[in-house]
Parts: C-alpha cells; structure tokens; sequence
C-alpha cells in the first residue's frame, strides 16, 4: 500500500456504496436552546422536564464564524482543559482552498496557554507522506505562527482499545503522551471515504501514525484490504475511543462548518467546491453530541443545497459514525443546543 497515490486514494474512496443509510430524518434531534421551567406547570412535570433537559449533552452554537466567537465558545466547554495542550488540527494539503482560515486558528491558539497544533503523518503519499514533506507543506499553508509538532515523527505508541467493535489497539503518534489535554479543532466537511469529517474522523484518522494506525484504522492490516463502508465507520470509532478513553475529561471538540465541500482537506486543491453555505460553530465535551448535531443542521437546512453533502454521508454510511459511537459509549446523541450570540 506504500505505493498508493493520494490521487489513486481519493478516486478508489469516491466509488459510492450500495445499500446506504439513513431514509427520512427519524431519530435526529436538535433542541434548539434551553428554556427555564413554566412555574404554573406541576411541580411533577417540572422536575421531570429537569431530568430530561439534564440528560442532555450540551451543544453550544453561533452563527459566526470568526475569532471571537471561536473563542466565545471555546470558554463554555475548556473547564477541564489544563496543562500542556494539544491543539488537533487538519492543516490540509497544499493550498487547500478550504483549510481553516489562519488568522482565526492563528487568535484561538493564542489565547490557549502552553497549547501546540498537532497533526501526523499520512498513509497514502504524497506531501504530507513524510515528515520532512509534511514541514514543507506546513509552510507552504501558513501554519507558522506557533509550533506544529508531528506526533509520530519518532514513532508511535499503542493505545488499547477497551471493549472495541474490532480493534483491540490503535497505534497513535508517540508525541500525543506528551501532552495532558486535547482540543480538537475540527473543519467540519465531507469525506471520500467516511462520508464526512467531524471530531471523530479528526482523531480516529488525524492522530494515528502514518505507518502503522492509519492502515489499521483503514482495515489495512486486518482486513488485508482498504475498507469502506460501515465497516471503516466502525473502526474510526474504535479508534476515536482508545483517544477519548486516554485523555478523559480533559478532552473537548468544537466544528466549524464553513466551506464544506463533498470532500476533504486532504483532496487540497482538487477538493469539490463548496454547494451548501456555512453555517456557524459548535462546541461540546460530548463528541458524539457534537457530531449529531452537525450532521442535524445540516440536514435540517431549509434548503437544496444541503443535497449534494447529504449525498456524500449516506452514500458512504456514513452515519454509522453516530450509531458506532453510541454503541461503545462515547457520549450521547441527546443533546441540548445552545445559541451563543
């Protein structure tokens, strides 16, 4: 698999797979913001509606995607956040035009003390195949305004993973260990291969080795093969839990959906452009919650141009991200979403 291309790679993943997913939106749900008990409802039906609202995970939400409301949000979900800090963070192929922007990831890490943008290397060649390539197109996309450290350029370590749907260890970038908290800053978008890249595809993928996790988490290793399908949603989310599992608390996600193209920042510039218009930024401590209910707003957006991105999920089953996670208990897809103006 050495020898596979990143050009080969994406066209493989962009053959659509029969038999996908979700009909109709059953089961989604968006609570769009909390509302204080009516004190002439029973005492009953008010504590009751207290412990539905407080079964919820919370989603926070804007509309604006900018520093200040990245930051804005940042504060309601960092409470568990200390020490030395992993910032994850696609940093895309070179000039991917859809990348997040640095100015604003340049004000957000700023303001994070004792924090570090992380990224590994890839599995499929091509300029980030390497880490001396990968440092090239660092530069080459800007990402030079603090340090970027490449997790596994000394290797990688294992990471178990408890009660898995297959994998029983994931290899990860050995640097990860050095490090107390993560953030996961995630360009929410869709996916060749996983139908789309939330906070889950942004650890699952984005922080195993090049050499070794990436193939594993692919079904390489395995499966002998690169799997696609509901199979490969399920080993991101066995991946995605040995991650969460080792930082626990001290773990929190935030989306950003702008520019989401059918496909992702590692398809750089031959990437789709973006149909459907951006939408804003979630945050959570709930990665399940926070992956719902952006796959949520987009299928709730009051307009055809959410078509040709719901497309790209389902034609991938891509939803079993969701229901994968659920299954292994890596947060809730109840959840309470909160507007942030």
């Amino acid at each position: 698999m050495s020898n596979l291309s990143r050009r080969n790679f994406v066209k493989m993943a962009s053959v659509a797979i029969a038999g996908a997913g979700l009909t109709g939106l059953s089961g989604f749900v968006t609570d769009c913001g909390a509302k204080a008990a009516d004190s002439t409802v029973p005492a009953s039906n008010a504590n009751k509606a207290a412990v539905q609202a407080s079964a919820k995970s919370k989603v926070y939400f804007t509309k604006h995607i900018d520093a200040e409301h990245l930051q804005k949000l940042y504060g309601k979900v960092n409470s568990e956040i200390s020490g030395k800090i992993a910032i994850k963070l696609h940093t895309g192929e070179p000039h991917g035009p859809n990348i997040l922007p640095r100015d604003m990831v340049q004000a957000f890490q700023s303001q994070i003390p004792n924090s570090t943008i992380i990224e590994a290397n890839v599995a499929y060649g091509g300029p980030r195949s390497t880490t001396q390539q990968h440092r090239e197109t660092l530069q080459t996309n800007g990402w030079t305004f603090c340090p970027v450290d490449i997790i596994d350029e000394e290797g990688d370590v294992n990471f178990p993973v408890k009660n898995g749907l297959h994998l029983k260890e994931v290899a990860v970038g050995s640097h990860l260990t050095n490090y107390d908290s993560l953030v996961v800053l995630t360009h929410f978008k869709g996916h060749a291969m996983g139908g789309f890249g939330g906070s889950l595809k942004n650890i699952a993928i984005g922080c195993a080795s090049g050499k070794k996790g990436k193939l594993q988490v692919h079904g390489v290793q395995d499966y002998g093969k690169w799997v696609m399908g509901g199979l490969f949603m399920e080993l991101m989310a066995d991946s995605g839990k040995a991650i969460c599992d080792h930082f626990g608390k001290n773990i929190t996600f935030i989306n950003v959906m702008r520019r989401m193209s059918v496909d992702c920042d590692c398809a750089g510039t031959s990437a789709a452009e973006p149909v459907i218009p951006d939408i804003g930024i979630l945050a959570s401590t709930d990665i399940l919650a926070i992956d719902q209910a952006s796959i949520d707003l987009v299928y709730n957006f009051k307009d055809s141009r959410k078509n040709d991105l719901i497309e790209r999920i389902e034609s991938r089953e891509g939803l079993r991200q969701l229901s994968a996670m659920k299954e292994l208990g890596l947060g809730n897809d109840q959840y309470e979403l909160i507007e942030v103006v």
